[in-house]
Formats: structure tokens, C-alpha cells, sequence
């Protein structure tokens, strides 16, 4: 092997993103020329605990440029990791960790540190000739998972909620009653081209692949929108084989001086009792599998006494861990969730994302990879080589190209976890 995947250099820059702010881009080159890039972003609903990012501040991309950001990659942490394996993901997470020692990673960064230890990961892999899966998963990187698409992005559907509420809740469909990762990416093309003439054909309403945008008031309450999502399984024949996803991102309608959810489902203030009893209605009535953040997002213990209430519905923690070992730990204790969702932008580096999925393994927890916070694509090869059985949405697009590629590149060795990749039972 010789130095060839020893760090040769380090080089960030601000990048237009998908979220229609600035990104952080950060690439790596070894020794031997391999190259790692890898990029960082907010998300939609940011949890109050995660690692904070570096803005520019200003009027300039509201505020949201990266241009420090990248400054404190090129002149902090580069001089720290060169010369460093990039094969030896835990020693350069290490230094970089060590330059900023705040729990937030305040002083430089989460998107510096973030984007920089990603980047590190596939320079490694790519050091070594293997594609990134096996790098992290090895020979055991064989299960394709359980993928969804996005049926619905909406905004403040009643003019009401927390003044994070904005786009949520979001809801996915989750294609699992398949023997193939190809079939079941299919039948996500085909339930979403029917969710979305369903919807056009009821409130006269256009959309296509998650773009669908309602004005305030067309309806009165989400589950004008299961109905929907309910008759497009159907139709499509996926009863038993598609089930729904719901991101609510509780927390961003919890009014606390009111003691009240505000603007969640519908126009009406709910205490948590009554949503929970909502819970309850909804996966019951609903071919719900997956209900993510359904409470407030400090609320460990409610989340545990919903998580023993909805029988054959997996509960995720998003904002309520936040990818964070420290924060998972405190959650495990009480069984407040069935599973993990995963972001590797949000905590800060690879290794301690990827501690948070020992984690979650080590306590029979299931982890959901999501791919909002810039992952892009590499969100195939880590749930692949995490072997996760399933992820947030990425059936189809970029990510659903790299799940295909897989697949083939593994030829009779590729399994698809179909149900089992789900923690229902």
C-alpha cells in the first residue's frame, strides 16, 4: 500500500445546494490521487441540539454563506489532518474533533467538520480500490434496503404552529413487499405517478416526484391526505407491500407556553394526550408503517409510552437525537423510539454517526439513513454498508441510480430486506 492513502491535500468552497441555500464542499486527494468530495447543508427542520453550523451571517444569501466555513477548513483543520490516513477514518475524526472541543462544534463548525471527515471517508475508500460500502461494511455489505419516495412537501398547510412548522409534516411512501431493491424502486415510480393524478383529480392540485404545494386552507386536515396516499396503494396493487412514512417534526409546532401543538394536522391546538390518541387513530386506520418525531423533541418519555402504544409501527428519533451518541444514550434508557434516524452531517464527523449506529445495534434499535443534510448519493453506501434494511425516501434520483449500481455490482450476492428491514414486530 506504501503512503498512497496518506491526505496530500484538503480544499473547501461554497456550492449552490438543493436546499436553495449555500453548501459546504469539501474534497480530499491522497498521495496516490484518489479524490473524496463530499458536501454539508441544513435541512428543513433542524433539531435545537444538533452541531451547529458556520454561516457568513449578513444579507448575502440570507445570512446562510459558507465562505467562513470553507476559510476554517482551509486554514484550520487541513494543516491538522495532512499527512494523515485517510484510510484510518477513527485517527483523522480524531484531530479534527480535537480542534474544537465544544459539544456543538461551535468554535469552527459542524459543516466544516462534517463535510471534511465525509470527504476523508471516500478518499479512503477510493485509496484503497474499493467502493465505499465495503470500506465501511466489508464482506458483510450485501443487504439492499427498503427505499420510499416522497409523496408530499407542503407548506404551512393552516396558517398557524411554531415558527420552525414550515414544510411539515412530510410523508413518504415505503415500498417493502418486494424480492427485489429494483422491483420495489418501481413500484415507488408507480405509486407516487398515482398518489399524484389522485391528487390532481381531487383538488385539481399538480406535483411530481415530492413537489406538491397546497395554498393555505385547500384542506382541513392531513388526513384529506392519507385517504389520498391509502387509495394510490391500492390501486397500484401495494396493499401489504407499501406503507406510509410521516416526518412530523413535532417539535416544531410545540407551543410550550401554551402547553399545545399548534397547527399539527390540522387548524386545532392539541395537547399531547390528544395527539397521541390521534397516533393511535391514524396507524390504525391508515396503512401507516413509520411515524418520525411525534412528539416534542426534548420528550423522551412520551415518546416511549407512544412507541408501547402503536403496536406494528416503527417510531424514529430525528430531532430528538440528532445523530448524537450522548443524546441516543438518553433515549435507550427509557425505550423512547424503535429506531434512529441517521444524518452524518449532523453531529459532526463520520465516526461518531457511525458510534451512534453501534449504538442503536447494540440496544435493538433500527437506524433509518436520511440524506437531506448533503449526503447526496453516498447515503446508498452507507446504508448498504451499515446494512441499515431501509432509508428515508432515495428509491428514485441520484441515490436510487447508486442503490441500482449496487445491486448489480453485487450481482447474486445482493439480498433485499424487504419486511425485516423495518422494526415493526
Amino acid at each position: 500500500m506504501g503512503d498512497g492513502t496518506l491526505i496530500a491535500s484538503v480544499k473547501a468552497r461554497q456550492i449552490h445546494s438543493d436546499r436553495g441555500h449555500p453548501g459546504l464542499e469539501v474534497a480530499v486527494t491522497t498521495r496516490n490521487g484518489s479524490r473524496g468530495v463530499a458536501v454539508a447543508t441544513a435541512g428543513v427542520s433542524v433539531g435545537v441540539h444538533e452541531v451547529q453550523f458556520q454561516y457568513d451571517g449578513g444579507t448575502r444569501w440570507n445570512g446562510k454563506g459558507v465562505l467562513r466555513a470553507a476559510e476554517k477548513v482551509d486554514q484550520i483543520i487541513a494543516p491538522a489532518i495532512l499527512g494523515l490516513d485517510a484510510s484510518n477514518q477513527t485517527l483523522v475524526d480524531d484531530a479534527i474533533i480535537a480542534l474544537d472541543p465544544t459539544p456543538m462544534k461551535s468554535n469552527i463548525g459542524g459543516n466544516a467538520t462534517a463535510a471534511t471527515s465525509a470527504a476523508v471517508l471516500k478518499a479512503g475508500a477510493a485509496a484503497l480500490g474499493i467502493p465505499l460500502y465495503q470500506h465501511i461494511g466489508g464482506v458483510n455489505a450485501v443487504r439492499l434496503p427498503v427505499p420510499g419516495v416522497i409523496s408530499m412537501v407542503g407548506s404551512d398547510r393552516y396558517g398557524g404552529g411554531g415558527s420552525e412548522s414550515g414544510g411539515k409534516p412530510s410523508y413518504s411512501f415505503l415500498c417493502y413487499g418486494y424480492d427485489t431493491f429494483t422491483d420495489a424502486q418501481y413500484a415507488a415510480w408507480q405509486v407516487s405517478n398515482k398518489f399524484y393524478e389522485l391528487m390532481h383529480a381531487k383538488f385539481g392540485v399538480s406535483g411530481r416526484m415530492g413537489y406538491l404545494y397546497l395554498p393555505v386552507g385547500m384542506i382541513k386536515h392531513d388526513k384529506e391526505f392519507w385517504e389520498v396516499m391509502a387509495q394510490a396503494i391500492e390501486q397500484v396493487g401495494g396493499a401489504d407491500k407499501i406503507g406510509i412514512q410521516v416526518d412530523v417534526a413535532a417539535g416544531t409546532y410545540w407551543e410550550k407556553d401554551k402547553g399545545m401543538f399548534v397547527g399539527l394536522f390540522s387548524a386545532e391546538p392539541k395537547t399531547p394526550d390528544q395527539l397521541v390518541e390521534l397516533y393511535k387513530w391514524m396507524t390504525a386506520n391508515y396503512p401507516f408503517v413509520v411515524v418520525e418525531d411525534p412528539l416534542d423533541e426534548i420528550d423522551y418519555v412520551g415518546h416511549a409510552a407512544l412507541t408501547k402504544v402503536l403496536p406494528n409501527i416503527e417510531t424514529v428519533g430525528d430531532d430528538l437525537y440528532t445523530t448524537n451518541p450522548a443524546r441516543l444514550a438518553e433515549g435507550i434508557k427509557v425505550g423512547a423510539t424503535d429506531a434512529m434516524l441517521l444524518k452524518v452531517n449532523q453531529i459532526g464527523t463520520i465516526s461518531e454517526a457511525f458510534s451512534a449506529v453501534r449504538m442503536c445495534y447494540d440496544n435493538g434499535m433500527g437506524v433509518m439513513p436520511c440524506e437531506s443534510r448533503g449526503e447526496g448519493d453516498a447515503i446508498a453506501d452507507y446504508t448498504v454498508g451499515l446494512n441499515t434494511g431501509h432509508l428515508r425516501e432515495s428509491a428514485l434520483g441520484h441515490s436510487g441510480n447508486r442503490f441500482t449500481q449496487i445491486e448489480a455490482e453485487l450481482g447474486s450476492r445482493a439480498v433485499f430486506a424487504g419486511r425485516k428491514g423495518l422494526k415493526l414486530d
